[in-house]
């Protein structure tokens, strides 16, 4: 199994109500992805419970069954709709793929 994961830090916003607003169309957006997928396993979000932290604002989990089927993910319409979006909102990503 591949896990992927990946950090995303958003740009700043006039409010923290603004930013909670962001981040739950992110959040959603992402989840969305496990019914649109196959190759999706397992999917998790995490979000910092401090939104005036230095440090990353969104956390994404997702398990695939081999670096093909994540491959076959980074690629797929669906996931570019919401990398798209998130592209909008974020000034910084990093990301580990590792087997586990």
């Amino acid at each position: 199994m591949i896990n992927h994961v990946v950090l995303f830090k958003l740009k700043k916003y006039e409010s923290q109500s603004q930013k909670q607003d962001v981040i739950a169309t992110i959040e959603d957006a992402l989840l969305s992805l496990k019914v649109k997928i196959a190759e999706l396993k397992y999917i998790e979000v995490g979000v910092n419970y401090e939104l005036a932290a230095k440090s990353y604002d969104i956390c994404l989990i997702s398990h695939f069954e081999n670096t093909d089927e994540l491959d076959v993910y980074r690629v797929h319409p669906e996931h570019l709709k919401v990398a798209e979006l998130i592209g909008e909102h974020a000034v910084e990503r990093a990301a580990v793929d590792f087997e586990f």
